[in-house]
């Protein structure tokens, strides 16, 4: 990304990385961030993650579970969860409708299509 500028409007993301229960829409990626809309469908779950840098995680829809390292949260539209991204993490559906949320990440380590998701 080379703009100083970026307006992204509801649908022009980046890219799409559909998995089984799971869509993943990259919105922005630069150098040193990296913006996500996930979404999961009722008692879908990632993997498990872990990678250098930093993350916050918005509830945008929805009730999930995100656990980091050995301890799991309840999170609720309008929460917010930071942790540091080297501790082993990954976000639950626990609730019977699709849940949705932002992660914002530093820096960007999100991989197109084959990566880490």
């Amino acid at each position: 990304m080379t703009e100083d500028v970026l307006f992204i409007k509801e649908g022009d993301e980046k890219s799409i990385t559909k998995k089984p229960g799971k869509v993943y829409r990259l919105m922005v990626k630069s150098k040193n961030m990296e913006v996500i809309v996930s979404e999961i469908n009722p008692h879908s779950e990632s993997k498990w993650f872990k990678h250098s840098g930093e993350e916050m995680h918005l509830v945008l829809e929805g009730e999930m579970e995100y656990t980091v390292g050995e301890k799991s949260y309840i999170l609720h539209k309008g929460d917010i969860l930071w942790h540091k991204s080297n501790l082993n993490h990954k976000a639950k559906n626990i609730g019977n409708k699709k849940v949705k949320y932002m992660t914002i990440g530093s820096p960007p380590t999100f991989m197109l299509s084959t990566g880490n998701i």
